[in-house]
């Protein structure tokens, strides 16, 4: 079968397309071998394939963390997963190739009427910003939500799960383009940081009060100017580091503020907590058969083009969700 494969620690550049061996299923039970139609393109990948990520493979391996497919193969124990039932999941990687072997734990049917590309770019992205919004912030409605990288395949999520909640949204992004998708999912009021001061215009949209939640996929210079805009016993969720510098905590502010900062790290809950995550996926997939979430994907690449996907992430050109189709 075809994958993408990682030889060595870098940029997308040293990707290249192989002619693999099929994935065997393990001997224990709870298993399950996909046939992949879709894959979710994650800034995770990115940071992975540098050797930057939490979680560091073994080389050669196959990044892609977010799939859709179809089952074509169970081991013992796999219910309710059968052959032929179209799924979506999570694997630490392998989801960049024709076929993967994932826990059958992990998978989640596809509902009706969901293309196997909007399966692909839905668990991590809406699964990140709820678990953040509702679990870890417990983001109140009538409370004040500030979205960074809100044109984002992640932050726009979170601009839909916050309006959801019954929360005023204020989207940042870098450029009109993406501001306007933020708008779009339903963003109350816009600030673009390239031109204006996130901090200076979050205090005069908020009254002076700052933005209760704070939702940060960006990192950077950005994350003190967030945190300097923050109301009174605010939460400043801490979801990644797409602006590629790690920003440093002055915890002298959150005494000031009495404020707390909270990491969100989605992908830990698979091992630490199944069931909180599984549980915030089912809702969101609820309020998805009920329309109430716009799934979107901003562009797909297919599987010999990957690294130009990356790279749209690493480059920040990607406004909105980025899948790799795999016919």
């Amino acid at each position: 079968m075809k994958a993408i494969l990682c030889r060595e620690w870098g940029d997308p550049s040293l990707l290249t397309l192989t002619e693999v061996d099929r994935p065997v299923l393990p001997t224990q039970a709870g298993f399950a071998r996909i046939k992949i139609h879709a894959c979710g393109v994650n800034f995770a990948d990115t940071l992975m394939i540098a050797g930057q990520y939490q979680v560091k493979p073994p080389l050669p391996f196959t990044p892609g963390m977010e799939i859709a497919g179809e089952v074509i193969e169970v081991s013992d124990d796999a219910t309710p997963l059968k052959v032929g039932t179209r799924i979506m999941a999570v694997c630490e990687y392998g989801g960049m190739a024709e076929e993967v072997v994932i826990s059958a734990q992990s998978a989640i049917p596809i509902p009706d009427g969901m293309s196997y590309d909007m399966a692909a770019a839905f668990p991590i992205a809406y699964g990140t910003s709820h678990l953040a919004l509702e679990h870890r912030a417990h983001l109140q409605a009538g409370e004040t939500l500030l979205v960074l990288g809100a044109g984002g395949g992640v932050g726009s999520t979170a601009v839909q799960i916050g309006k959801l909640m019954g929360a005023t949204v204020i989207a940042a992004a870098s450029s009109s383009e993406k501001l306007d998708l933020a708008h779009r999912f339903g963003a109350d009021h816009r600030i673009d940081y390239t031109k204006e001061n996130l901090r200076d215009r979050v205090r005069e949209i908020t009254h002076g009060q700052g933005a209760n939640v704070i939702y940060d996929p960006v990192g950077g210079d950005l994350f003190d100017q967030a945190l300097r805009s923050i109301a009174w016993e605010g939460r400043l969720l801490v979801i990644g580091f797409a602006a590629g510098k790690i920003p440093q905590l002055p915890v002298n502010l959150t005494l000031v503020k009495n404020c707390s900062v909270l990491g969100v790290y989605w992908g830990a809950y698979l091992a630490k907590d199944p069931k909180v995550l599984i549980g915030s996926l089912r809702q969101l997939l609820k309020w998805s058969a009920e329309g109430r979430l716009q799934t979107s994907v901003a562009r797909t690449f297919d599987l010999a083009h990957a690294p130009e996907a990356l790279y749209s992430l690493i480059q920040r050109q990607a406004v909105g969700k980025v899948v790799i189709t795999i016919p």
